[in-house]
């Protein structure tokens, strides 16, 4: 466990907080709603970036008569991620929450200054389309080890799960964005050979996709589920989970391997969204029986 402080001062700037991996979705902006946090409180995360330093608005040359104005939301390598609840000891900094709609975006840089010298240490987001974040500048704050509770890491067996469709019944942006990052690692492993994928959730994610952007044909390499509490026999290509606290990669000795964020990997090993319908004649051959054992893909 960890706090973070002001590099100028000294002054703890968050809760304690241990490290869990980045999520897939931190990077993405998801329409004109309003996102939960990207991360669990009493936790952080850190972003490899790339490299590139805060960019502020910029006005691009007018043409017919409209002049645009651009800016850049990125930041330097190993920036961190806590949950806005975690935050201690700061202050917003008035001239840098301009251009917002529900709240800020950070294309000004960082909004928060620490409370006891004045120094910008960190940057608020929490605007709509936005995941909710809180990310301390890597030069501006500086990780102290405390005493507490480690925290244990979940087995295998204990994966969470979410559903493709939130309670408003729209496809979830978490599951938007793990699908995405998982098809481009599919992608890339197929080698441009067609893929076959297992009926179900598997399929209504992956092979619309595959069908546009892979060549037609018979397929010429195979995509399983693989991990926890499942025994399918994969010689292909594995679909595994990632674990959503160390970032572990699921062990498989295969061709090819796909890791899958762990929420939507066990949703799509685990449930069948096929619609149960009355039986008085039979129960018919595609409609499956009432089940509380995981579902082996065939």
């Amino acid at each position: 466990m960890v706090v973070f402080a002001c590099a100028g001062c000294g002054a703890v700037m968050t809760a304690r907080v241990a490290r869990v991996a980045l999520p897939d979705h931190s990077g993405q902006k998801y329409g004109h709603i309003l996102l939960p946090g990207l991360l669990e409180p009493g936790t952080y995360a850190v972003d490899p970036g790339d490299g590139r330093p805060w960019q502020p608005l910029q006005p691009e040359p007018e043409e017919y008569g409209v002049r645009l104005w651009t800016y850049c939301i990125t930041g330097p390598s190993n920036r961190i991620g806590i949950a806005p609840g975690d935050v201690r000891g700061t202050v917003f900094i008035p001239d840098r929450l301009g251009g917002c709609c529900c709240g800020w975006d950070g294309q000004y840089g960082p909004n928060l200054a620490c409370a006891k010298c004045g120094c910008p240490v960190a940057t608020r987001v929490d605007d709509c389309g936005f995941w909710q974040v809180v990310g301390p500048e890597p030069n501006s704050v500086r990780p102290v080890a405390v005493d507490g509770p480690v925290q244990r890491v979940m087995d295998w067996e204990e994966l969470p799960s979410t559903p493709p469709v939130d309670p408003r019944g729209f496809w979830s942006p978490s599951w938007e964005a793990a699908v995405a990052v998982a098809l481009a690692q599919l992608l890339v492993v197929s080698g441009g050979r067609r893929v076959s994928v297992p009926d179900g959730p598997v399929a209504e994610a992956f092979r619309r996709a595959i069908d546009s952007l892979l060549p037609p044909g018979p397929p010429e390499r195979h995509l399983v589920l693989a991990g926890p509490g499942l025994s399918a026999d994969v010689t292909d290509i594995a679909l595994v989970p990632r674990h959503p606290q160390t970032g572990e990669v699921w062990p498989c000795d295969v061709g090819a391997v796909v890791p899958l964020a762990a929420d939507v990997w066990t949703y799509m090993a685990f449930n069948d969204d096929r619609r149960l319908v009355p039986a008085a004649y039979g129960m018919p051959a595609d409609v499956r029986q009432p089940s509380r054992q995981p579902r082996t893909p065939t």
